[in-house]
Formats: structure tokens, C-alpha cells, sequence
């Protein structure tokens, strides 16, 4: 059997020079690739008490989705601003190049839950670290974060200082 690593593909100076794109869209298209990318991710929290996923979009809704299904556990969706239909609480954050704000459902969450968050790749924090905020401002407990991938050059587990952080596969580089 492959090892995890082996179905990710990497594209060199994509989307510019000096980068190497981690492309994950291999992993799903192959049926044992993500199999083990959800075996993986499953196996790393096994330890871990929580009471549901938090999954950010889009593509953390995709193993957040397998895993809640798996494991038999609610899955809530942080969503970009203005795609949840009913009341939400939101958290604005910087991007590299400007701000943006992620939503969850005010009643998504209920006080005292111990929450996962999964989602595909940990760059430079931002996201999570966003979603962490959402949680806690919910009255939920981040129990864990969680991605498929880290770009350990970019030090986003710096900014999650203080979280529990798992990664399926870590990176050196960019």
C-alpha cells in the first residue's frame, strides 16, 4: 500500500515561483488515497475527546463530512460571510492580502462543546485560528485542530499556540 504522501501531488512555481502547491484533489480522486487520508486523520485523534467536527469550508467540509459520518458525530460548517441562512455569529481576519470573515450559526453549537476542527491545510493560521475564535465566542471548547496538510514554513502552529494541532502530513517548506 502507498504511504499518504505518495498520492499528493506536488506542482513546482504554482501559483508562482518558489512555490510548491500541495495539490490534495489526487488524494480524492483515488479511493484507497482517501480512504487513508481519512484513516489518518481519524487514527491522529483517536485520544481525543470531543463532541463534534467543525469543519471550515470548502474543503475541510469534505474530510470533516467523512469523519462525522465515521465516527458517528455532528458536524457543524464555518462557513465565508453571508452563505448561512439564519442567525450567525462571525469573526473577521486578515489575509495575506486583506480581510475576511467567517460564520457559524448562532445555535450551532451549545455551551460546554468540546469541538474539532478539521480542515485541509494549515498555511499560515489564519483560518483556524478564525474558526477557534468562532467556537470559543460560541461557548464551545476547541478540543483539537486538525488538517490534512501543513506547510511548516509558514508557521501557522505559532499562531495556534495554546490548541492541541494535528497534521496528516507535514512540509518543510512553503
Amino acid at each position: 500500500m502507498k504511504k499518504l504522501e505518495e498520492y499528493v501531488c506536488t506542482i513546482p512555481d504554482f501559483p508562482e515561483p518558489g512555490i510548491m502547491f500541495r495539490d490534495i484533489t489526487t488524494v480524492f480522486n483515488d479511493p484507497d488515497g482517501l480512504r487513508l487520508a481519512i484513516d489518518t486523520m481519524q487514527d491522529l485523534v483517536k485520544d481525543l475527546d470531543y463532541d463534534v467536527i467543525v469543519a471550515a469550508e470548502s474543503r475541510g467540509f469534505i474530510y470533516g463530512a467523512a469523519m462525522a459520518y465515521n465516527l458517528h458525530k455532528p458536524m457543524v460548517l464555518v462557513r465565508k460571510k453571508g452563505k448561512l441562512p439564519r442567525k450567525t455569529i462571525s469573526v473577521d481576519y486578515d489575509l495575506e492580502y486583506g480581510k475576511a470573515s467567517m460564520e457559524i450559526h448562532v445555535d450551532d453549537i451549545k455551551p460546554g462543546q468540546k469541538c474539532l476542527l478539521v480542515d485541509d491545510l494549515l498555511a499560515t493560521g489564519g483560518t483556524l485560528k478564525a474558526a477557534a475564535e468562532l467556537v470559543e465566542k460560541a461557548g464551545g471548547e476547541v478540543a483539537g485542530i486538525e488538517c490534512m496538510i501543513e506547510l511548516a514554513g509558514l508557521k501557522g502552529r505559532d499562531k495556534l499556540a495554546g490548541y492541541k494541532v494535528f497534521s496528516a502530513l507535514c512540509y518543510d517548506g512553503k
